[in-house]
């Protein structure tokens, strides 16, 4: 009897504790709504970066081990965006359908009460974001094993957008049906990353099973939810929203594989503390144009982080280069090695300066 008693009381006080957090989230709310409209008088952006990355830091410090550390930022992050959406509401743009990986980034990086758009490739994604239609889209940028998503690269080449933050996934890849079992499958349908990702396992374990190249995971576990001999290789979010089954998890080839998505909108972003910067380069039609550009950023000790090549289209042999450097445009050493580079490079633009993903986020599919 004791027992019962103590239960109940401490319950009571849970109760109690949880109304007094729900009458705290909504002080906060009011309070981010009134910065919301001192925000607007001056036309400033309702995402700050800093601001944010300073209360994740006092947050987890004041916190001192006692809750566990990723369910404490889960937490505070819904808080943090659903407070900036109620100063201001927020459409995103991803690639569609429903339970893509995009889509999955997205609502981790902007939270679950954002607007989403589905869209039905990264280009009308980088379109409607130009528009104006949307305030942002995300996009996949490059995985760790595949490399490069040419569509994007070349999308930043087309389109006047800026890149707003970035965010790093881990990939893991799921083998669904109808019923569950492998042995109905007699096609196994995904995007051509997965596929590319999950080929050894296939020709391994399905060498005989035709496989077939869809736009999405999404859109394949749509396929196997529709038909009893199609298998896709899809996301635990897939399975949930299409009601299909896994019959293996995990396919991927190697383990670590991650998938980096950019965040892009029409807003600059200021400094953070922690930044990446992007360019977009073009060089001159001489021999070591592209060996002085990078001996430029090496007497000013700006590390580079990634360089990738794509070609102009309609200009044969003619590339310009995606360059990926740390620090913000602000910085003195950036500000001074972008100028120089303005000046010797025959084309130059600056994608922007933005929050570096801080650390991989446990996730279960892809694009």
């Amino acid at each position: 009897m004791d027992e019962k008693k103590n239960i109940v009381q401490i319950r009571q006080r849970i109760d109690e504790i949880d109304d007094t957090v729900l009458s705290l989230l909504k002080e906060r709310l009011k309070y981010a709504r009134t910065i919301g409209a001192l925000k607007k008088e001056s036309s400033r952006s309702t995402w700050d970066p800093r601001r944010e990355r300073e209360i994740y830091e006092r947050l987890l410090a004041d916190n001192g081990e006692n809750f566990p550390e990723k369910a404490l930022k889960s937490i505070f992050h819904e808080i943090i965006t659903a407070c900036r959406l109620a100063q201001k509401s927020e459409k995103i743009a991803f690639l569609g359908p429903e339970a893509t990986f995009t889509h999955l980034a997205g609502v981790k990086f902007f939270g679950q009460t954002a607007e989403y758009k589905a869209e039905e490739s990264i280009d009308e994604v980088f379109h409607e974001v130009e528009k104006g239609r949307v305030q942002y889209g995300i996009v996949p940028v490059e995985n760790s094993i595949e490399g490069a998503v040419f569509s994007t690269l070349d999308s930043f080449m087309k389109y006047r957008v800026k890149i707003c933050g970035e965010l790093r996934l881990p990939i893991r890849h799921n083998l669904v049906c109808q019923s569950g079992d492998i042995k109905d499958i007699q096609t196994v349908a995904s995007h051509y990353q997965p596929l590319a990702q999950c080929r050894e396992w296939l020709r391994k374990h399905m060498a005989d099973v035709p496989t077939l190249e869809v736009f999405s995971t999404a859109g394949a576990a749509q396929m196997a939810a529709n038909n009893p001999n199609i298998g896709a290789i899809a996301s635990e979010l897939a399975v949930k929203t299409y009601n299909v089954q896994v019959a293996v998890s995990g396919i991927e080839d190697y383990q670590g594989n991650t998938t980096r998505f950019l965040v892009i909108g029409r807003q600059t972003m200021a400094p953070s503390g922690s930044d990446k910067t992007s360019l977009l380069l073009g060089m001159s039609d001489r021999p070591g144009a592209l060996n002085e550009a990078l001996t430029v950023l090496s007497a000013k000790g700006i590390n580079l982080t990634k360089i990738e090549s794509r070609p102009i289209k309609g200009k044969q042999w003619k590339y310009l280069f995606f360059l990926d450097l740390v620090g913000h445009v602000e910085e003195p050493g950036i500000k001074e090695g972008c100028s120089i580079l303005q000046q010797i490079c025959a084309h130059y633009e600056w994608l922007g300066s933005y929050p570096k993903a801080e650390t991989d986020e446990a996730v279960s599919e892809h694009v």
